[in-house]
């Protein structure tokens, strides 16, 4: 089997994190290359850490190239500070990376979206996702799998106040059968699907997995 290269995007975040530590662990990975913008404190022979700024892609077309794409890249409005600097981390620079990943003939892409993405939603956040979705889309990738998680267990350090209340309300109704759809998700348990999908015998170009695809047996 062909030994691939993973370039991924948004490796500080806690998906980020856990689809790293399990590419560094594959044997079907040689090198695994991280696009930052801030410094990152993690060391091993496979690895390779460019800190680039964002806003100047193109600057870095040369380094954009591998076989698999990773892209958990996002933030909040409250992190960002407002609309317009979350669309620019949640879309624009996700989008342009994408583009020239595609460009420079990386074959597969791996998009951490949310359920609920919909460009036409009357809600920010969903409608970022949904125009991001159907941008890339229209990529040359030779695959694209796009995963539309629900709330996600992350490690209780990264939980914000928010979040804790959601999951709290949401492991309490769904003992009762509700809202199982919402059921929340480890970020290890959407990083492990995502890398299960990379040797996939689907046929399909774009392939979409909700909250049935976690939850089912392989």
């Amino acid at each position: 089997m062909q030994k691939l290269h993973a370039l991924v995007l948004g490796a500080s975040g806690a998906t980020g994190k856990e689809i790293v530590k399990l590419l560094l662990r594959s044997s079907d990975f040689i090198k695994v290359s991280l696009f930052v913008r801030r410094p990152f404190d993690i060391k091993h022979n496979k690895l390779s850490i460019h800190q680039i700024d964002f806003s100047r892609l193109h600057d870095y077309k040369a380094l954009i190239k591998g076989d698999v794409l990773f892209s958990s890249l996002g933030t909040t409005r409250k992190e960002a500070g407002g609309k317009i600097r979350q669309y620019l981390v949640d879309f624009t620079y996700q989008y342009d990376f994408a583009k020239i990943a595609s460009e420079n003939r990386v074959s597969q892409y791996f998009l951490v979206s949310s359920l609920g993405a919909n460009k036409k939603s009357f809600f920010f956040y969903p409608k970022i996702k949904g125009d991001l979705e159907e941008a890339v889309k229209l990529l040359s990738f030779q695959k694209i799998h796009i995963f539309q998680p629900p709330s996600l267990i992350r490690p209780l350090h990264m939980i914000r106040f928010s979040e804790k209340i959601s999951l709290k309300f949401l492991s309490f109704v769904n003992k009762f059968g509700l809202l199982i759809s919402f059921r929340p998700l480890s970020v290890y348990d959407l990083a492990l699907k995502m890398i299960s999908m990379v040797n996939s015998n689907n046929i399909k170009k774009i392939c979409i997995y909700r909250y049935n695809d976690f939850t089912s047996e392989d």
